[in-house]
Formats: C-alpha cells, sequence, structure tokens
C-alpha cells in the first residue's frame, strides 16, 4: 500500500484571512515570534499497490483539477512512505 500527501496552499497574493485570525489568536495566547500563518488543507490518498510514474500524473492532474483551485490556489503531491 502507498500512500500519497497533496498538500493545497493558497497562493502567496491571495489575502488568507483565516492564517491572519490564527496568527492573532496565537500571540493572545502566549505564542510569540509568531511572523505570519497560511492556512491550507491536506489530502491523503491511500493507493493499492505502488507508485509509478504514470499514477503520480494523474494524482498530479486531478490535484491541479479537482483537489485544487489553480486559480488562487497551489499544490504539493508527495509519497509518503511508512
Amino acid at each position: 500500500m502507498a500512500r500519497v500527501v497533496v498538500d493545497v496552499m493558497l497562493k502567496p497574493e491571495i489575502l488568507d484571512p483565516q492564517g491572519k485570525a490564527v496568527e492573532g489568536a496565537l500571540g493572545r495566547l502566549g505564542l510569540a515570534g509568531v511572523t505570519s500563518v497560511r492556512q491550507g488543507k491536506s489530502f491523503a490518498l491511500e493507493l493499492d499497490g505502488e507508485v509509478d510514474e504514470a499514477r503520480l500524473a494523474q494524482i498530479h492532474e486531478l490535484a491541479g483539477s479537482l483537489l485544487s483551485n489553480p486559480v488562487i490556489e497551489d499544490y504539493v503531491v508527495r509519497e509518503v512512505t511508512a
């Protein structure tokens, strides 16, 4: 069994009000020194068998069309080994 994780983040130029709210709350809760917080989402895909180039290409295609909004978000696909 293989695991692939797709991390999706807002592009740097997109405002992130939720990240800003968390950044403010961290300071109020006593965690000093946090200079920036950006929020995102993560998808963990459990797959039967191995991850080959064709499968990774298919996951990239789905990440760019289904799992993220390419207008405002970037994504990273990474294979996780146990």
